[in-house]
Order: C-alpha cells, then structure tokens, then sequence
C-alpha cells in the first residue's frame, strides 16, 4: 500500500491521446515507469503507446495492482466512470482527475475514490498539447498535490499547486475555458446567423474597420474547435453546471454545447471548411438536439 507523502514509481496512465501521452512522457522523465490498459482500444492508441514507451497491461484490475499514482485525462462524459471503475477495484494509491469537468463533479468522484482508501487530487490541464516549456499548465489541488507535482514536473509541462483544496483545479479550467471555447463557439453562430440573414460580407467588413482581428479569430474557430467539438459538448455542460451552481445565468454555455452537438460530425477532421461547419450549424435538424 502507498503511503502518504512516498515517492511515485509506477504511473497508470488513462487514455494515452493527444494530450494523455505528453503527461505520460513527462512522468517518465521524472523516473516513473507508465502503464495504460491496451485492451480493446484503437490502433492509434496502441502505436501512440508503444512509441512513447508506455508498458500495457490487461486490465484495470492489474493498473491498480501496480500502479502507485492513476491519472485519467479522458473526455467529460467519462470520468466519473472511469474512477468509479478505479475505485472499484480497492485503489489504495493517489488518484489525479485531470478532466474538464466541475467543481461539484469532481468532489463527487474524489469522494467516490476516498471512500474506498484511495488519495485524490483534483487536476486540470490548460493549453494544448506541449511542444515546448511554457505553453501548457498542469493545475493541481489537494492534500496530495505536491506529491503529484513531483511526478510530473519532467517534459514540456508547468505544473502548478493551487491549494489543498478539492474543486480548486476544476473551478480554474472551467472559468477559463468558458471565455476560450465558450467565445469559439459564440463566434461560429453569429457567422451562421449573418450567412443565413445574407449580411455575411457586410459584418465582415464591418469587423474590418471596428473590431479588427476578429474576422480571423472567427475563421480559426473552425480550424480549432470543429474537429474536437464532440469533446467539447461535455465540457460546455460542465460549464454549464459551475455557473449553475455559483447561481450565475447558465444558458449561454448550454448554448454552447448545442453549437458543438451540431459539429460533432467533423470529430477529427483536418482543416474542415467554413462553408461545411456554417451549413451543419444553421441546417441542424431536431434529430441532433439533446
């Protein structure tokens, strides 16, 4: 059994994808050796596993066996799942949920995970997949959070302790991903709003004189958040859910959601066009409403 305030060795790893991996790498800069279950999934996590070095193992049953610190990096809508199925199995070491989703969900799964005799830290990530030092930060709290630090603190990661406090991590990625991908989001209905009026080319040019830069921050929208607003619907509704719950309005960001449901067509696409996005947006049929 781990115990408090040891070192970490052995790193289960959730979900090696985009930015699943550089984690991985930068525990196994700091020495740890990082397992992932391989079992029935993609081929393209299978060789982005194996060209990082990751060991894989059979199941979850065995992650826990071995593993000392799991962290999940998954999509919203599964990590309550995923630590549920963690703590299932009687994890006794420090679980770090690194997912966008909210302060109130992440209690809920840190208390799942603590009942059963596991340590939890709350963790979000903000900026894109590392490419160098600088550009993407691990936030971490809990009682264990430096502990975690240290073992991610290698690679092109910041890593940075907020608190001892659970929800402090979550509360950062969902106010700041409120204006990053929440404005994305704006930004591609007013464009479909102006095509379906016919005044398109008169906002731009509008946008030209007033409000300059924007007609392109509205174009990078599609190149940015089209291919991953299947990603994305889940963590508007997170969104959604923290200004719920600090009794602030809520429906700009579940409006947001259902702009990234009517994209979820172009999951992993490169460089869809702006007419293609603009058309799903403004041709949605009701089939593709929650």
């Amino acid at each position: 059994m781990l115990t408090r305030g040891a070192a970490v060795a052995q790193v289960g790893l959730i979900n090696p994808g985009a930015m699943g991996t550089p984690i991985g790498i930068a525990a196994q800069l700091t020495g740890a050796c990082v397992k992932w279950v391989s079992t029935g999934r993609s081929k393209e996590s299978v060789e982005r596993a194996g060209e990082a070095g990751f060991e894989p193992l059979a199941s979850t049953t065995e992650m826990v066996a071995r593993c000392d610190l799991i962290i999940s990096v998954c999509p919203p809508h599964a990590a309550a799942k995923v630590a549920h199925e963690v703590a299932s199995h009687g994890f006794k070491g420090v679980y770090v949920d690194a997912n966008a989703i909210s302060p109130e969900a992440v209690r809920a799964v840190g208390g799942r995970v603590t009942k059963a005799g596991g340590m939890f830290v709350d963790g979000s990530i903000i900026g894109g997949p590392p490419t160098k030092p600088g550009t993407t930060r691990l936030y971490l709290s809990g009682g264990e959070a430096e502990r975690v630090r240290n073992a991610f603190c290698g690679g092109h990661f910041d890593v940075v302790v907020l608190s001892e406090q659970v929800g402090e991590a979550s509360a950062l990625k969902m106010a700041y991903a409120a204006w990053t991908k929440g404005s994305d989001a704006l930004l591609l209905a007013i464009r479909g709003l102006a095509r379906a009026e016919g005044v398109e080319q008169a906002l731009l040019d509008e946008w030209a004189q007033s409000l300059p830069g924007l007609a392109e921050k509205s174009t990078s929208a599609v190149d940015g958040s089209a291919p991953k607003a299947w990603r994305f619907v889940g963590e508007m509704e997170q969104i959604a859910q923290t200004f719920e719950t600090a009794h602030l309005p809520d429906g700009f960001h579940r409006a947001a959601a259902e702009v990234y449901r009517r994209l979820e067509s172009f999951k992993n696409q490169t460089a869809p066009e702006l007419d293609s996005v603009l058309l799903a947006l403004t041709n949605s049929e009701d089939k593709n409403r929650p």
